[in-house]
C-alpha cells in the first residue's frame, strides 16, 4: 500500500461512490475499484459496504479514513516544506471568500499578491463564514476571509483587515432621499432587503433593531449582494450594505445614506489554522494582507 493507494480511498470515502471518486482522480472506475479491493486483500478486512443503492464505510474503513486523513495531510506537508527548502517560489493557495463580500473588498489584497507572485496558483472558493472555517480544519483551505469579529479560537490565527460602516440603501423615489444622514428610529417602519439568517450581520442588524424597540420587517433574504440591491432598485425595500459596496454602486436609482451614529459594522478579518506547517505561498499571502489590515 502507497500513498496513492491511500489518496485512492480518501476519494471514494469522500464521494461513497466509485463513478465520482473516479471522474475527480481522472482515472477507470474499474481500476479504482480493482485498488480498492487489493487495499482490502492487504489489510485483510472490507473498507465498504456494497450494495445496489449506496456505499457505506465499514468500521475499519472509517477507522482507515481516520489515519489517512493524518497519512496525506502529513505527506503534503512534507512535499511543501521540501519545496520551501529548493526555494521553488511557487505553489497555489486555497481562499475562502464569503458570498456578501466578493470582490468588493479582496480585490485589492488578490491582485498585489498576483503582482508579486505571479508564479503561485489561486483558488478561490465563494462559501459562507462556516463553511470557510470547516475549510480552514480539514485543510481544504488555507486561508479564509470572514465577517464580524473573525473569531478568536484556539485553534485559529486572525487578522482584521477592515472596519467597515453599514449604510442604508434606498431607491432614489424613497421620502428619505433629501436626507444627508438617518437615524436607525427613521426606518422602523420599513421593509428590509436582509442577509440570509446564517450571515452574522443579520444578527447584528436584529440586536440594533432590538436597541431601538422594533423588530425589522424583513421581506427578502438573500446572500448576494447583487440581488439585494436589485430588490431595493425594485421598489421591494430598503437594504443595509457596507459603504465600501456602496461606493461601487453605479445605479443612479439608487441612494446610500450614511448613519448619524453608525451602530453597525463589516468586520471583515482572515483566519487561518494554528500551529501548522503554512506553505511558502501561505505565508507570504498572510504577509501581503497584514499590509493592508487596520
Amino acid at each position: 500500500m502507497d500513498i496513492r493507494h491511500l489518496e485512492y480511498f480518501s476519494e471514494v470515502a469522500k464521494h461513497l461512490n466509485f463513478t465520482k471518486a473516479a471522474s475527480t482522480l481522472h482515472i477507470s472506475q474499474p481500476s479504482l475499484s480493482k485498488t480498492i479491493k487489493s487495499m482490502e486483500v492487504e489489510l485483510g478486512v472490507p473498507l465498504f459496504y456494497r450494495s445496489f443503492r449506496k456505499l457505506e464505510l465499514t468500521d475499519a474503513g472509517k477507522a482507515l479514513l481516520q489515519n489517512t486523513k493524518q497519512v496525506l495531510h502529513a505527506y503534503n506537508h512534507l512535499r511543501s516544506e521540501l519545496n520551501d527548502v529548493m526555494e521553488l517560489k511557487k505553489g497555489e493557495i486555497r481562499i475562502g471568500i464569503p458570498p456578501i463580500i466578493g470582490a468588493a473588498f479582496c480585490a485589492k489584497i488578490i491582485s498585489h499578491y498576483i503582482d508579486v507572485y505571479p508564479f503561485i496558483d489561486i483558488t478561490l472558493m465563494e462559501v459562507g463564514t462556516k463553511k470557510i472555517k470547516d475549510g480552514i480544519n480539514d485543510g481544504t483551505l488555507d486561508v479564509g476571509f470572514v465577517c464580524n469579529n473573525p473569531l478568536h479560537k484556539k485553534e485559529m490565527e486572525t487578522i482584521q483587515i477592515l472596519n467597515d460602516p453599514l449604510m442604508l440603501v434606498i431607491h432614489a423615489d424613497h421620502h428619505l432621499h433629501i436626507e444627508q444622514h438617518v437615524d436607525f428610529t427613521q426606518i422602523e417602519k420599513e421593509a428590509f432587503v436582509m442577509y440570509r439568517n446564517d450571515f452574522s450581520l443579520y444578527d447584528s442588524i436584529l440586536e440594533v433593531c432590538s436597541s431601538h424597540g422594533f423588530f425589522p420587517n424583513i421581506v427578502c433574504e438573500s446572500s448576494q449582494k447583487d440581488f439585494i440591491i436589485e430588490m431595493v432598485e425594485a421598489k421591494l425595500g430598503v437594504a443595509l450594505l457596507p459603504s465600501k459596496i456602496c461606493e461601487n454602486i453605479k445605479n443612479e436609482r439608487i441612494l446610500s445614506i450614511p448613519f448619524s451614529d453608525p451602530l453597525l459594522h463589516l468586520e471583515l478579518g482572515m483566519i487561518w489554522k494554528k500551529d501548522n506547517y503554512l506553505p511558502y505561498a501561505v505565508r507570504e499571502f498572510i504577509a501581503v494582507a497584514k499590509t493592508f489590515s487596520l
